[in-house]
């Protein structure tokens, strides 16, 4: 995918068919973390809340989900179905994104932001 400005245009340039995927997504991280600020970093979609939240990004076969450690490893039961590294989780395209799920990590990955910024 070529540099985008924002994550508007990101999704606009994606597939047509995989568009309402990603916005899904997006509503997802927002409702999520609604005080985190939304950028575009290494070509993907970013939110930062004290530091990095999560990024995803469109690929041939899956979105995936990149959310700094140890947070994968944290949740790795409940991540048994999904192919996982330890910052990515791959939601394959032809599957429901599993909605609960992520906004349980994100909200993990902001607790562990609010730990990091407390110790500052």
């Amino acid at each position: 995918m070529k540099q985008v400005k924002n994550v508007d245009e990101y999704i606009a340039l994606s597939p047509k068919e995989l568009q309402y995927k990603l916005k899904e997504l997006r509503e997802i991280i927002k409702s999520a973390a609604p005080k985190a600020e939304e950028h575009i970093r290494y070509r993907m979609p970013y939110y930062y809340y004290k530091g990095r939240l999560v990024y995803f990004g469109l690929s041939k076969k899956h979105i995936g989900l990149y959310i700094p450690t140890p947070i994968v490893e944290e949740h790795k039961s409940e991540l048994k179905d999904y192919e996982t590294t330890k910052v990515t989780i791959r939601f394959p395209l032809d599957k429901k994104l599993p909605t609960m799920l992520i906004k349980k990590l994100v909200k993990a990955r902001i607790n562990k932001n609010d730990e990091l910024d407390k110790e500052k």
